[in-house]
């Protein structure tokens, strides 16, 4: 693919936002939100993914430049936790990877940017090392939890140790996130009041992902029997995957339907990654607990502001700790109740008791009891819904996320011209005269 070379001069500063994947992924949606909040007058996003896909149209909507450059299908399509040092002996595929590092360094100069900004695990290693190729920094922003639930541990040895040398800075998108990047560290947190003096420590900002808060309407909420007298809707979103917790959620189900006979359920989501295996498991268990007059399974639904206006309340099941929670903040936002579990990033956004119920991971039991809790008080779970809306405006909005960001570009940009050496003056030097 050929890229037209841009040409710099009196511009705002460019950084090249770098992803592996256009899938409609959590961290895909959230680079999305950050890419419409930034400010257009200080800083000129451009996009590079290695891959086609559905997320190109809608940067390229947002007015952003963006190019594909794709990656062999070997590498694009290896999953996490397929990676160890077995794969290191797929030479071919190695070969690829380095070629393509080689190239995006190129395209990179070809573009004058003056910031590399990575967005996933992928590209972090394969952007931050064509960053560093080509002479620029490079900010991984890391939305994966660093651990073996995920990744295998060698690999997780060495992108602990890579974390180290190849950025010059990292955003995690919780605390939880950094906790395993940086286990025995305080690092910085963006918007809090402690400021770590370790070297180490400062290279890492915890900045939390952000939401438009005006895309949800939090006057409506069906929570309440007075104002709606259908059926309760209890809803869960995100991609089917068994740690994602479908199999929790409708096992929760079976429990609430007794209590609350009227009650349906929604499972909005799509398998990704070659997960279909997943989605027929679902299905078969949904027949075997009697579900199927009562649970509907959506598909991937892009209109996620129209879908949680509908439901009485959100239900997040993951079975391992989830790194933030975007469609935790996405509800809070459409001021409903929530049910999630106690893991990961979740506890830094919900306010348990207060803006939504923590319940423990795989505890279908618990979950079901959370969830009859809120039907059976309905005046009770829309105050919790309210407040959870104002939490969202208070902590978790794009534009402070945006921010937040922005000054950690303008940081890295400024210690890297501290360090540079300063040019000799053209001009020579003057000696004073002795009197």
């Amino acid at each position: 693919m050929s890229i037209p070379t841009e040409r710099s001069g009196g511009r705002p500063t460019r950084v090249a936002f770098l992803d592996h994947t256009a899938a409609l992924g959590g961290g895909e949606i959230a680079l999305l939100r950050l890419l419409r909040a930034m400010d257009r007058g200080k800083f000129e996003p451009v996009v590079v993914l290695f891959a086609e896909g559905p997320l190109v149209e809608q940067i390229r909507d947002a007015g952003v430049k963006c190019h594909v450059l794709p990656l062999s299908a070997g590498v694009i399509q290896t999953r996490k936790d397929s990676l160890g040092f077995s794969s290191l002996l797929r030479f071919r595929e190695v070969a690829q990877a380095f070629r393509f590092v080689w190239r995006i360094s190129r395209v990179l100069r070809h573009l004058n940017v003056d910031l590399v900004h990575t967005n996933s695990l992928k590209s972090d290693l394969i952007g931050g090392v064509a960053a560093r190729l080509a002479g620029l920094p490079v900010i991984w922003h890391v939305r994966d939890r660093i651990v073996p639930e995920y990744l295998p541990t060698p690999v997780v040895k060495v992108f602990r140790f890579l974390c180290r040398i190849i950025p010059n800075r990292v955003i995690t998108n919780s605390h939880a996130t950094l906790r395993t990047l940086i286990p025995h560290s305080r690092p910085h947190v963006d918007g809090s009041e402690g400021r770590s003096r370790s070297p180490l420590a400062a290279r890492y900002r915890v900045i939390h992902d952000g939401t438009l808060v005006a895309d949800y309407d939090g006057s409506r909420n069906a929570a309440s029997s007075e104002v709606n007298d259908s059926p309760p809707l209890i809803g869960l979103l995100g991609r089917l995957t068994e740690w994602k917790g479908q199999h929790i959620f409708l096992r929760a189900a079976a429990i609430v339907r007794r209590e609350f006979p009227r009650t349906k359920f929604q499972i909005v989501g799509s398998a990704l990654f070659n997960e279909s295996d997943y989605e027929a498991e679902i299905r078969r268990l949904c027949t075997e607990l009697g579900l199927d007059d009562c649970v509907e399974f959506t598909g991937f639904r892009a209109d996620v502001p129209k879908v949680l206006e509908k439901l009485t309340l959100l239900v997040h099941a993951s079975t391992t700790g989830e790194p933030f929670g975007q469609v935790v903040i996405e509800a809070m936002a459409a001021a409903k109740p929530l049910v999630a579990t106690n893991g990961g990033g979740i506890p830094e956004i919900v306010d348990d008791g207060r803006t939504g119920l923590l319940v423990p991971m795989s505890d279908h039991e618990a979950m079901a009891a959370a969830i009859c809790k809120l039907l059976s008080d309905p005046v009770a779970a829309i105050e919790m819904g309210r407040r959870g809306r104002q939490r969202v405006i208070e902590h978790f909005s794009i534009d402070l996320t945006a921010r937040r960001v922005e000054r950690l570009f303008e940081e890295t940009l400024s210690a890297r011209r501290a360090r540079q050496p300063r040019q000799p003056s053209p001009f020579p030097r003057v000696q004073p005269q002795r009197p």
